[in-house]
């Protein structure tokens, strides 16, 4: 049965860091649909870099599907992925400037 589901909330560091890891069990094997909402809580504007990283692979630009996405200060930008994250598989960003941006992620979880 699939779910929409939080995959994580927070403020991603400078440096490329997992934000959310599928799970292998058989409720929470694949996740896809997902939708990403990045709001810049300073008067600056900020970037923010998304990757899906296979099981086994490492995080970075060979594996970008959102690289320096600019989001005004005190604005929003929400991303919509139709990708397919598999068992084991994860989700990896980084922002370009500390404390600047807050991220939600949300998906459907088979």
């Amino acid at each position: 049965m699939a779910t929409n589901e939080r995959l994580y909330q927070g403020q991603p560091g400078t440096t490329e860091e997992t934000l959310y890891t599928v799970g292998t069990n058989n409720t929470h094997s694949k996740v896809h649909k997902f939708q990403v909402t990045v709001a810049n809580v300073t008067n600056t504007d900020a970037t923010f870099d998304l990757s899906i990283v296979p099981n086994g692979g490492s995080a970075g630009d060979t594996n970008r599907i959102a690289k320096g996405v600019e989001v005004a200060g005190n604005s929003v930008a929400n991303l919509t992925f139709n990708q397919v994250l598999e068992a084991s598989d994860f989700l990896s960003g980084l922002q370009g400037t500390s404390g600047a941006l807050t991220v939600t992620i949300s998906g459907v979880i088979e």
